[in-house]
């Protein structure tokens, strides 16, 4: 449903396999497809570990990627509802231009909005 299932704060130059690295672990048991876009098309870190747990992998492959991989292209479409979180969440300013400059502060400050855009 696009809804978010957990927030892990990483640095702005970080790469988002970093929060992948700590996310992923705690989702195997709750779902059964994984919908993202190509950055996450890492053989160790998300592919394998997603595979291992049965995961249905819904993610494109890369262009450079020597043995392309098939996916679900029907069920990918779904990842605009992923999207449509982030920009909801990208309308509250201080979120947008990170206000907050300590990080418990500003991951408070994403849990609040989150919670009140779930609530609308």
């Amino acid at each position: 449903m696009g809804n978010p299932t957990g927030f892990h704060l990483t640095p702005g130059q970080k790469h988002d396999l970093c929060g992948a690295d700590a996310l992923l672990p705690d989702l195997f048991d709750k779902i059964t497809a994984f919908i993202a876009d190509k950055a996450f098309d890492a053989k160790e870190r998300v592919l394998d570990l997603l595979q291992s747990a049965g995961v249905d992998i819904v993610i494109p492959p890369r262009s450079n990627r020597k043995q392309p991989r098939r996916y679900d292209t029907e069920l990918y479409k779904a990842r605009h509802l992923i999207e449509n979180f982030f920009a909801k969440l990208k309308q509250y300013r201080a979120i947008a231009t990170r206000y907050d400059k300590r990080a418990t502060n500003f991951l408070g400050a994403i849990h609040l909005a989150a919670a009140v855009i779930l609530l609308n």
